[in-house]
This record gives C-alpha cells, sequence and structure tokens, in this order.
C-alpha cells in the first residue's frame, strides 16, 4: 500500500538472539545485506504483516520469537531517484515503516531462508547491535540508526 505521501507502508523486524547479537541477512543476488522487511497489505496490521513477513523471509512462526517492543513512530526513508518507478501509480518515493525488536526463542535452526518459493535472502549471520547503521546500503542507513535507538531500550539485557 502507499500512502497519499507515496511511502510504501512497510514492516521492519529485527530479530535478537540471547546475547543481544541482531540477526543480519544477504540479499539474494546482491552483496547487500539487511534486515528483514516487507509491504503492509490492504487490510492488514503492521502486527500481521510482520509475522507474515517472519515467516516469508525467514520461515520463522510466531512461537520462534517473543516481540520485546516496537517503534512508536513510523520512520520514513527516501529511494533513491533511480529506483523510484516513475510508471507505477501512485509512485513510490520511499518506505514508512513500523520496526519490530523481536526475542529467538527457538533454536536457531527453525531460520529457514528458503521458506518461500522466490526467497529474498541466501545467508544469515548474527551481529552485533550496532553492527547494521554503517553496513546497510547508504539510504537505510538513518532509519537503521533511529529504529536501533528506538527499539535498545526493549533488549532484556543492556549494551
Amino acid at each position: 500500500m502507499i500512502d497519499s505521501e507515496g511511502f510504501r507502508l512497510n514492516v521492519g523486524i529485527v530479530i535478537c538472539n540471547k546475547q543481544g547479537q541482531l540477526l543480519w541477512a544477504k540479499r539474494v543476488g546482491f552483496a547487500a545485506w539487511q534486515f528483514p522487511q516487507g509491504g503492509i497489505q490492504a487490510g492488514e496490521t503492521p502486527i500481521k504483516a510482520m509475522y507474515r513477513e517472519l515467516r516469508e523471509e525467514v520461515g520463522l512462526l510466531p512461537s520462534h520469537v517473543r516481540v520485546l517492543g516496537q517503534s512508536t513512530e513510523w520512520l520514513k526513508y527516501y529511494l533513491p531517484h533511480k529506483f523510484i518507478r516513475k510508471e507505477q501509480v501512485p509512485p513510490c518515493i520511499g518506505q514508512k515503516q513500523k520496526w519490530f525488536l523481536l526475542q529467538l526463542e527457538s533454536d536457531e535452526s527453525n531460520i529457514q531462508l528458503n521458506h518461500n518459493p522466490k526467497p529474498e535472502f541466501d545467508h544469515w549471520c548474527w551481529v552485533s547491535y550496532w553492527y547494521p547503521v554503517n553496513e546497510v546500503v547508504d539510504f537505510k542507513q538513518d532509519v537503521y540508526r533511529k529504529a536501533l535507538k528506538a527499539l535498545h531500550v526493549y533488549l532484556p539485557t543492556p549494551l
């Protein structure tokens, strides 16, 4: 769904383990790494979208995780001009996201990147909490910084 300003409604998913490390995933066919994320469909709440995307992108079920918190505000980023599809009506100029912090409660063998017939990711690893801010593609760095800052208060063990 695209809102009236041209932002695609989206959820971002940060999954931590019990040591406070974050799941970091590599996009299929690219050297780009990111957190799982995905669009909110018509009639879908952010939490329902988060659980759907969690299953589609990393194969995890609600029983595999515990929701620790979510961003209180919608966080936005703009797409670089070359990524804007001008023929799309309305055109999408960026993402407007609700971010969720989840803790993995099950064995990490439940993380399955090939659950979906068209996988988003082909590799994953655990990284330190602030690592993604400087490693994600540059146009997402500010929103990652804001999301991690908003979510770090929900971590069970302080950084």
